[in-house]
């Protein structure tokens, strides 16, 4: 294991899991959604909010479907493969924030794929399966961390 072998890319982990949450809050953002704390930054009183998940154009669409995908089997893939990086997810509270991003983003997203005309019906096959798919790693994710964090240590 590479983190066995170089102990400081524990530092590295955890200067990374920023990013995660930011591509937590850039998908929330474009869905029109806001995730309570999820920024920084405060909003432009000008600044409307007028694209939701059940008006933005297809393309777009299916491109948060796929980069959340992307997003949440990598998350789920690395937790799975390496689960001590657990105890560093957890000291950004990375359960509190996944699950507050999973109750925002997946009723809006799947109620915005089920909604939509498709011309092509394997487009919202495909995007259904996706939206599944992300669902589902985001929950092993999540039992992935509570084994770890709260359930071995009890264990053992």
């Amino acid at each position: 294991n590479i983190f066995t072998q170089q102990p400081s890319y524990f530092s590295d982990l955890d200067e990374t899991l920023p990013t995660v949450f930011q591509v937590f809050n850039n998908i929330l953002h474009k869905c029109g959604l806001q995730c309570e704390g999820a920024s920084t930054e405060p909003q432009k009183l000008e600044e409307k909010v007028t694209v939701t998940a059940g008006n933005m154009p297809l393309q777009e669409l299916k491109d948060i479907v796929l980069y959340l995908c992307d997003t949440c089997t990598t998350l789920w893939a690395f937790l799975d493969v390496f689960p001590l990086a657990c105890e560093t997810f957890q000291k950004h509270e990375f359960c509190y924030r996944l699950a507050s991003f999973y109750e925002l983003a997946i009723p809006e997203l799947e109620s915005a794929i089920k909604k939509r005309h498709y011309e092509d019906n394997s487009v919202f096959a495909d995007l259904w399966r996706r939206i599944s798919h992300s669902r589902k790693k985001m929950i092993e994710a999540f039992h992935i961390l509570i084994n770890q964090v709260c359930l071995q240590p009890i264990l053992e």
